[in-house]
């Protein structure tokens, strides 16, 4: 066997990438894992950590209204945003600490740079003179925001990337996209007090999400004070003396201080060596890999969202503990994707596990049944809102297996990793019917819901 400087080389410090090094340096081999920025990745770095530290704290002042309904009073209550900056990076410095610590821990070597592919088992150490050879190399590199470069003006605009370092707090930002980061970013700033419009170009928000959620979501988000624009995009970006002009192709021009795109995060590949090394894209530029992970090179894998299979932060940590079983345990694993629970932290937040509406009908060959409710919240009673939660459940009407479960509300994040155990078990709803409620509380909904929706009602609503 050739001689290499590391039996593992991991290009990309993030969630899943830490996580094999780890794993695999304490089964007693060699490994070094290499980062071009901050230990931690997307999720700890500039993902959804720091992005639910500040959905917290601009939910402080929905929860301030709420408390007024219940006799609380509060004088002079502000929001201090650069005292929040402060803090929220004095713990994200604190946990990437903790993540460079457990690789030093584990006896990995952290190397501080951006690796480059030379060959197969060669990358290089860009500007930093050195070179290193592996016998296996995994990629780990995740993805990175896409903007439109075509768009004139679009260099005026930020992304979610340095939203998390705006050195002021705007007074007006128009928010471009519709999934995931755009409608969370749309309920913060909203929430901090920022007068804040969202615009996307397809029909509605949340794309891929249950039609119900989408519809129910982009109505509440309005309530909390979005103002959302649908099937319209930009056609230029004109900066001037007060401001960022936004012209719109439906004629409407939009000035905001701030102007960011949320449209979509792209696999971060970009001159990164893989053709040197062997290493295929797919049709939408993602590393090509087969169900273990593999990539077209015989030793070389990728996980993560330089991936692109599903991008979420615990599956690329699946996908890790399955690569570290099947090249060093002998033990073949593929991450099983699923019934994998999901939450957006919009506001109010959405919680989903299993197949929506039109994917149960597609795939269940005798039809569905479709259990849905909608209600005010018992803690919104003395407010005056007319917030609704939405919670949906899609049975299988051959086996009476539930197949999905959508939540829109409060806590549905916290509501849905717990019904995924249900999901992925293959519960009936007969056994979510026996399952006796507990009460008062949201979530008995859950195991309440009676009586189907019918045709009539589904053509209604």
């Amino acid at each position: 066997m050739a001689d290499y400087d590391y039996d593992l080389f991991v290009i990309g410090a993030g969630s899943g990438g830490v996580r094999a090094a780890r794993l695999t340096a304490l089964d007693g081999k060699k490994v070094a894992v290499a980062e071009e920025y901050r230990v931690g990745g997307t999720c700890v770095i500039r993902g959804c950590v720091p992005k639910k530290f500040m959905v917290m704290a601009s939910e402080v002042s929905h929860a301030l209204e709420i408390a007024e309904g219940y006799g609380w009073s509060f004088d002079n209550a502000k929001f201090d945003w650069p005292a929040f900056l402060e803090a929220k990076d004095v713990e994200i410095a604190r946990l990437s600490g903790i993540y460079a610590a457990n690789l030093g821990k584990a006896g990995v070597e952290l190397v501080h740079g951006r690796a480059v592919l030379k060959d197969a088992h060669t990358v290089e150490i860009v500007g930093k003179n050195r070179t290193i050879t592996a016998e296996k190399i995994l990629i780990a590199t995740g993805g990175r925001p896409w903007v439109p470069q075509d768009l004139p003006g679009v260099e005026h605009a930020i992304t979610s990337e340095e939203a998390f370092h705006l050195p002021e707090l705007p007074k007006r930002i128009l928010i471009a996209g519709g999934g995931y980061i755009a409608v969370e970013f749309a309920g913060i700033f909203a929430g901090l007090g920022v007068e804040t419009t969202l615009i996307y170009r397809g029909p509605n928000i949340l794309r891929g999400f249950d039609d119900d959620v989408r519809a129910h979501l982009a109505g509440e988000i309005e309530k909390r004070g979005v103002k959302v624009i649908l099937g319209c995009q930009h056609e230029k970006i004109e900066k001037t003396a007060t401001g960022l002009v936004n012209h719109l192709e439906n004629g409407m021009k939009l000035e905001t201080d701030v102007v960011m795109f949320a449209t979509g995060r792209i696999p971060h590949v970009k001159d990164l060596g893989l053709e040197a090394a062997g290493v295929e894209l797919n049709d939408e530029g993602a590393i090509k890999v087969d169900p273990y992970s593999k990539t077209t090179a015989d030793n070389i894998w990728a996980i993560g969202d330089v991936t692109d299979r599903m991008n979420l932060t615990p599956v690329a940590i699946r996908e890790a503990v399955a690569f570290h079983q099947t090249v060093y345990r002998d033990n073949p694993q593929h991450f099983d994707y699923e019934a994998v629970a999901t939450a957006v932290f919009s506001q109010p937040p959405v919680g989903v596990v299993g197949l929506t509406e039109a994917e149960a009908r597609r795939s269940c060959a005798k039809g569905v049944d479709v259990y849905v409710t909608r209600f005010r919240p018992m803690k919104y009673a003395f407010t005056g809102s007319d917030e609704r939660v939405l919670m949906k459940l899609v049975v299988d009407a051959d086996t009476q297996r539930v197949v999905g479960v959508h939540i829109v509300g409060p806590e549905s994040p916290e509501m849905i990793q717990l019904a995924a155990i249900a999901v992925k078990a293959g519960l009936t709803k007969g056994q979510w019917d026996a399952t006796c409620a507990v009460h008062p509380t949201m979530a008995e909904e859950l195991v309440t819901l009676k009586e189907k929706q019918s045709a009539a009602n589904m053509a209604a609503g």
